[in-house]
């Protein structure tokens, strides 16, 4: 087998520097002449901050399937598209020649946190015109949020960096959030959740355009896992404290003092003088979780420290965070990272 990798600054630059003529959004409509060595196009999108490592690995995933899924399968066409005062134009290219017709466009991963993260109006108008013209358009970890600019994910599932969540559902709350999952597949949509879920978002582009037998062959040279179908393992559970409700917050305080004895939560109503409904509704506000839900992210958190960190047999792990039945644990444990305690000791475990 022999693969041949083209340097980036071989490729064809279509736009940049200024002065040279550059692929405007009616080149992209026009029909790709017929090449059956092309079996898609996808557009990678160079958005202020994004992320060049997702841009120039998921370039380089692209070609690597297609010299491994051999000569009569196909190539994956990969362009670069990026923004400047005349719109949005190619600046590089791995197929130059014919006219561009995008069967996929990715917003990939941000280097900035997504607070930080400028408007980008004319990168949302471009996706919008792929999309009405049959592309279909994926998003890695924050790049969900040039997506959402849309407006084509409101009312639909989508996944972005777990911690990055309440953010995305807080800039745009029509979003149905799905932040477990490591990618969402929406048809004409596909989001995919971490920093690096680029691997999983490209992976499973390659599974479908050129088969399993290449995404299993390309995941292998590159030393990856296929594609992961869940962020639950390596999800963090953070408490918010800042929310602005005191007597929450205590409540709060007391769950974290207490969690391994206590043996529920039916009395932090009267310890914060509200009624059940009351304290239930402020809390869930407050904290985004049920008091029960909030008692069992504390429990589970402690857990997961002490799998990672020492070689504690998982019932004595049990009984040390508050639950004196294992298979309880266990069950709950798998439910909220996906994994059984043993298997998760396997993955993150740090102990000699």
């Amino acid at each position: 087998m022999r693969l041949s990798f083209v340097p980036y600054g071989q490729g064809s630059h279509s736009r940049s520097p200024r002065g040279v003529a550059k692929m405007t959004i009616a080149d992209v409509n026009r029909t790709m002449t017929k090449n059956p060595d092309l079996v898609a196009e996808i557009g990678l999108l160079l958005y202020p901050g994004c992320q060049l490592a997702a841009i120039h690995g998921l370039t380089d995933l692209f070609r690597l399937a297609g010299e491994l899924s051999g000569d009569d399968a196909g190539a994956i066409r990969v362009s670069h598209w990026q923004a400047d005062d005349d719109g949005v134009g190619c600046v590089w290219d791995s197929h130059p020649g014919p006219p561009h017709r995008l069967t996929h466009v990715i917003a990939p991963p941000s280097i900035i946190l997504p607070k930080l993260m400028a408007p980008a109006p004319a990168e949302a108008a471009w996706l919008r015109d792929q999309h009405g013209s049959g592309a279909i358009l994926c998003s890695v970890c924050a790049g969900a949020f040039v997506l959402a600019e849309t407006g084509l994910i409101d009312g639909r599932r989508a996944t972005t960096h777990w911690a990055f969540a309440r953010q995305l559902a807080a800039r745009f709350p029509k979003v149905k959030l799905a932040d477990a999952h490591m990618v969402v597949d929406e048809g004409d949509i596909m989001t995919a959740g971490g920093i690096l879920a680029w691997t999983d978002l490209g992976l499973t582009l390659v599974d479908r355009l050129l088969g399993p037998a290449t995404m299993l062959a390309t995941a292998r040279f590159l030393l990856i896992e296929p594609p992961r179908q869940s962020q639950r393992p390596f999800a963090q559970f953070v408490p918010r404290f800042d929310h602005g409700d005191d007597a929450i917050r205590q409540s709060q305080h007391h769950i974290h003092a207490n969690a391994q004895t206590m043996q529920g939560v039916g009395d932090l109503a009267d310890r914060a003088g509200m009624t059940g409904r009351t304290f239930l509704r402020r809390f869930r506000a407050a904290t985004g979780f049920s008091p029960v839900e909030y008692l069992q992210q504390v429990r589970i958190a402690k857990a997961r420290e002490a799998l990672e960190r020492t070689l504690t047999p998982v019932d004595r792990i049990a009984w040390e965070v508050g639950y004196s039945d294992p298979a309880a644990f266990r069950k709950l444990f798998q439910k909220l990272t996906s994994i059984p305690p043993a298997a998760y000791r396997q993955q993150f475990g740090i102990a000699g």
